[in-house]
């Protein structure tokens, strides 16, 4: 008697991943040039970033980058609940 599989939509562990990865980012990134601008004291992504003598706008790029992941995972979100819509 063969197996029965279970029907279960399919899952795309990379979406939330980009979400993950694009939050984490933009938090770090602005939130440590934020913090950098305003109290002049460098934490998390800042303090990792002055340790390897990278440029005071580097934390800015980190947080560009999280951006670019989140526009990302929102354009495949969005792509992808417009094909389950269409006949």
């Amino acid at each position: 008697m063969p197996k029965q599989q279970l029907k279960t939509p399919k899952t795309h562990s990379g979406q939330g991943l980009l979400w993950l990865f694009g939050a984490i980012l933009a938090i770090q990134g602005f939130g440590s040039a934020i913090t950098e601008a305003g109290w002049n004291t460098s934490f998390g992504v800042a303090g990792l970033l002055r340790a390897a003598h990278v440029p005071e706008w580097g934390t800015l790029l980190v947080g560009c980058a999280g951006t670019a992941l989140l526009v990302t995972a929102a354009r495949r979100h969005y792509a992808m609940s417009r094909g389950r819509r269409r006949p």
